[in-house]
């Protein structure tokens, strides 16, 4: 053993000498399906400020949206209880390495750096990115007027809008807004000018600021499927939350959540 740790231990430092890093190893999962059967607990990462697809109420406490609805049907699947982890999109990743949860449920993109670090199913949902701003800004009045001179972009830090709109913008700037700060109070005390989020979260806005404007991407900006996360090194975990992903597609449980909430139309049937 001591043998191996100093074979492994030489290998890392040729690799830093030579310029490259060192791969780090996934832990080890084990047969995490069973693990979940035996404990009886399926523990799904979430984050809770995501209206439509996992919001915490701040008055009741109580959890909605989709992936409440399915995260609970996957527990019923597996017959075993649900319990949630807060988390967020810039943590997930790290939860789930840490084995602090065995699924992230919470409308997560699929972009090729989280690809690279954890493991997806199959997609589910599907938005492009919508834009925020106010009803009575004087400047922005349609997505032409975003990338210009002296705009201030805002997003949400951590969620996939932040690389796509960091390689988008040409001349706006752009601002990574961190809690306890939100979008909403930043575009408010006119701060910034715009911010970007996607479908599912421009519901929150319709449904809850009269002085909001949500606009429509004019053509596409950057269309991105969401699936479930797990760690990788089970491809049995893997394949049961991939099953599962088809099963609520083609037993109608899917489309039914999504109709619950109004997110129908970014549902990923196929």
């Amino acid at each position: 053993m001591r043998r191996l740790l100093a074979c492994l231990a030489l290998a890392a430092a040729s690799a830093t000498a030579h310029g490259q890093t060192a791969p780090v190893p996934a832990p080890a999962t084990g047969d995490r399906l069973e693990r979940i059967r035996t404990a009886g607990e399926l523990r799904v990462c979430i984050w809770p400020d995501y209206y439509g697809i996992t919001y915490r109420n701040p008055k009741s406490g109580e959890l909605s949206g989709v992936d409440e609805v399915l995260s609970r049907e996957f527990a019923k699947d597996l017959g075993v209880r649900v319990t949630y982890v807060d988390t967020s999109f810039a943590t997930f990743a790290g939860d789930l390495l840490a084995d602090r949860c065995d699924v992230a449920m919470f409308g997560v993109g699929m972009l090729p750096d989280r690809a690279a670090k954890v493991r997806f199913s199959q997609p589910y949902l599907r938005s492009d990115i919508w834009a925020v701003t106010t009803r009575t800004h004087t400047a922005v009045k349609s997505w032409g007027d975003i990338d210009k001179p002296g705009r201030v972009v805002a997003v949400q830090a951590g969620t996939f809008m932040e690389p796509v709109m960091k390689s988008t913008l040409r001349n706006a700037e752009l601002v990574s807004v961190k809690p306890p700060a939100t979008r909403e109070r930043e575009l408010q005390a006119g701060r910034v000018d715009v911010f970007m989020t996607d479908y599912a979260y421009s519901r929150r806005v319709i449904d809850n600021a009269d002085w909001a404007k949500v606009m429509p991407p004019d053509r596409p900006v950057h269309p991105l499927g969401y699936g479930y996360a797990v760690a990788p090194g089970d491809e049995a975990w893997l394949a049961r939350v991939d099953r599962f992903v088809a099963d609520i597609k083609r037993d109608g449980r899917l489309m039914s959540a999504a109709k619950a909430f109004k997110l129908e139309p970014i549902v990923v049937s196929q």
